[in-house]
């Protein structure tokens, strides 16, 4: 068997643990290259998403060969024969452990980014990996899993080797591999594509992933968010919609390319709006199925066709003032809409108060930027340079009320202490004085 890449591995995957769905487990993927295949079998199953960190402890001169593994919670397996025939002496291992503790730590705040990791008390924890060689890593991560609390353990991969199967079998409550051949010698051949996965994309993918309650990738916005379906370009697109408080009105969020309305970074700031009173609406410009092709996330006529029609389906449900906040690509969008909304008329149904840019690309919002009526506030970090750029031409091009605002600092995800914060506290006065 040969899968084209992780992602195609995954969704093989998810279909033999599809008889999982109905006991809501929580999967976790091991970084890095299990992530990716986690992430299909979590959208299979509408499971959480989150990453189970865990470092190998390789020989010293023969790093490949691992004497062990170690893992969050403190959990640690050390196979003494590999010790032993390496000849690890005391102090090597000691060193060898240090090393990888700090790249533990390291990683674990990197990819949930200062995040909690999503809870599995009493769930049923399915630990993913790319694949499986000699089933140390595997074998801590499911001793992790089983620490924290995990009711059922259950360890899924897409290929691995007969002697690991056989030795997790006795770990795990079940283990789910699609081929387990006994020639296997190393998880890339049964891969066309088995490049390596970056951070960026682990962090990306976990922010496009479900979550459920306190404990997933993303902090939820505030309390009494409501699971809808937005009508939306003939589709009905999931959304989370928080109702307004005091402030009465409602501010609707243009994720950015490669997000969705999980995103953590905009639900940071979606919370922030809810505990000054304004609601959110969160919701997906694309399907699953579109997700998959890069050129969507780029359509910006597309996406702010839909965001258009968003914008008329809540104004039916709720009647008060609209902002947009558009991250990425999904400023663009904002803007687009924007003007098209200054195109229907004062007093149309397609009113909108205010738009706030984070990391935005308004530039591809081409000749639409002077026709933007709503007052604009434009949010770069200052060490996002070429964006930087962009939204200062696109400044020049707008003709409304408007406002460019530099984090000192901060990259193009406000990634920085503080900078996501800073992000929040601009918005938040933005659409109060605006949003009336």
């Amino acid at each position: 068997m040969l899968f084209t890449d992780r992602a195609e591995a995954g969704r093989q995957l998810a279909g033999s643990l599809r008889h999982l769905r109905a006991e809501r487990p929580v999967v976790l993927g091991l970084p890095r290259g299990g992530v990716p295949v986690a992430f299909e079998v979590a959208r299979e199953l509408g499971a959480p998403l989150d990453v189970l960190v865990v470092r190998k402890l390789g020989v010293p001169y023969h790093r490949e060969v691992a004497f062990g593994a170690i893992g969050e919670g403190g959990v640690r397996v050390v196979s003494e024969d590999v010790v032993r025939q390496g000849g690890v002496g005391p102090e090597e291992q000691a060193a060898v452990e240090r090393r990888e503790q700090a790249e533990l730590e390291r990683q674990a705040h990197r990819f949930r980014e200062g995040r909690p990791g999503v809870r599995v008390e009493g769930r049923v924890a399915i630990v993913v990996d790319d694949g499986i060689a000699t089933g140390s890593t595997a074998l801590a991560a499911c001793g992790i899993a089983r620490a924290q609390g995990a009711a059922r353990v259950v360890l899924a991969a897409p290929a691995a080797s007969p002697h690991a199967v056989d030795r997790l079998r006795a770990e795990a409550d079940e283990v789910v591999c699609l081929t387990a051949p006994a020639g296997f010698r190393a998880v890339g051949e049964w891969y066309a594509d088995f490049s390596q996965t970056t951070d960026d994309e682990v962090v990306t993918l976990l922010g496009r992933a479900g979550t459920e309650g306190a404990g997933g990738p993303g902090p939820a916005p505030g309390d009494g968010a409501e699971a809808v379906e937005v009508a939306a370009d003939g589709l009905g697109l999931a959304g989370d919609l928080t109702p307004p408080g005091e402030a009465r009105a409602v501010v609707m969020f243009a994720h950015g390319s490669g997000s969705s309305r999980h995103s953590p970074r905009n639900r940071s700031v979606a919370a922030a709006l809810n505990r000054a009173g304004l609601g959110t609406l969160l919701f997906d410009l694309l399907t699953p199925e579109e997700e998959a092709s890069r050129a969507n996330v780029f359509d910006i006529g597309t996406l702010s066709r839909r965001l258009t029609d968003a914008t008329r389906w809540l104004r039916r449900r709720a009647p008060v003032p609209v902002g947009y906040f558009g991250a990425s690509t999904g400023a663009a969008a904002a803007l687009h809409a924007a003007a098209s909304a200054a195109g229907a008329g004062a007093g149309a149904d397609l009113g909108v108060g205010a738009v706030v840019s984070r990391g935005g690309r308004p530039d591809l919002a081409g000749a639409c930027l002077p026709r933007v009526a709503a007052p604009t506030l434009l949010i770069v970090g200052g060490r996002d340079g070429t964006v930087v750029d962009l939204n200062r031409a696109a400044r020049d091009q707008l003709r409304c009320e408007n406002r460019l605002e530099i984090v000192p600092g901060a990259t193009h995800l406000f990634e920085e202490p503080g900078a996501l914060d800073e992000v929040a506290s601009l918005a938040r006065d933005w659409f109060l004085r605006h949003l009336r």
